[in-house]
Formats: C-alpha cells, sequence, structure tokens
C-alpha cells in the first residue's frame, strides 16, 4: 500500500516525492448537479520540474508539490481503485437509438419539451432586455 500526505504534510510530499512518478488527488463531486456522474473522481499528477526560485518541484501545469497537497490534498502515492479519471468520458446512461425505428412521443414528453422551448425563449427576450437597460448613453 502507497504512502498518503495530508494537507498538513506538504512540506514533507514535497522532499519525498519523485520527479515523473504519478501522484493522485480525489475530488469530491456535487452529484445534486451532476446525477450522471460518479460522486468522486481522480486527477493525476506528474512533477517534472522545480520552481526557478523556491526549488519546489512543480507540475507541467505549473502546480508546486506544496500547493497541490494544501490545496487539493491528501495526496496518494497509488492509483484509486474503482474510480474514474476527472476528464474521462462518463458512463453511458441510455443506449443507442436505432435510427431505423420510428419513435414517437407521448403527450407528456411533448409537453416538456413546449416548456423547455418557452423558458428558453423568455430568458432569451428577459437577458436582451437587462442588456438593453444596462447599456445607457449619455448622448441617447
Amino acid at each position: 500500500m502507497g504512502k498518503t500526505w495530508q494537507p498538513s504534510e506538504a512540506k514533507e510530499f514535497a522532499k519525498q516525492l519523485e520527479l515523473g512518478t504519478p501522484y493522485y488527488v480525489i475530488a469530491n463531486l456535487a452529484v445534486d448537479r451532476t446525477p450522471y456522474e460518479d460522486p468522486q473522481m481522480y486527477s493525476e499528477y506528474v512533477f517534472t520540474g522545480h520552481l526557478p526560485f523556491t526549488n519546489n518541484p512543480c507540475t507541467d501545469g505549473g502546480y508546486s508539490a506544496e500547493t497541490l497537497c494544501q490545496n487539493f490534498g491528501p495526496v496518494y502515492e497509488d492509483k484509486p481503485r474503482n474510480m474514474r479519471r476527472l476528464g474521462s468520458s462518463g458512463p453511458q446512461v441510455t443506449g443507442p437509438v436505432d435510427p431505423n425505428v420510428v419513435h414517437p412521443l407521448d403527450e407528456a414528453e411533448i409537453a416538456g419539451l413546449e416548456k423547455s422551448v418557452g423558458n428558453a425563449d423568455r430568458r432569451r427576450h428577459t437577458d436582451a432586455r437587462a442588456k438593453a437597460r444596462r447599456g445607457w448613453s449619455l448622448f441617447r
């Protein structure tokens, strides 16, 4: 089992890490906003160099080891099991639709689509009116 560094151990993490080795951080997702996503996913970071003045190890994205551990920790040496990587494709919720079969909509589905279109139109008109009010000029 690999080592784990807590956010309070950021300096030790910066001293103990090896360049070129992947380290992992787990992100907790808000499943109320993304109901089809997993509640946790991992990110992978590889430290490839050192920062100029402090000589702290850093990633290609510019994160120093201490910053990564303090802000996103705990940092794991082993890849998390049974977890998807952050940014990978999500699970397929429904199957593909056969293009040769006609799928009629029932009245409830049509009403729901009409309501969505009406809401989008109202938001677009409201936004346009608000933008027109904000764009006042002294010379109009």
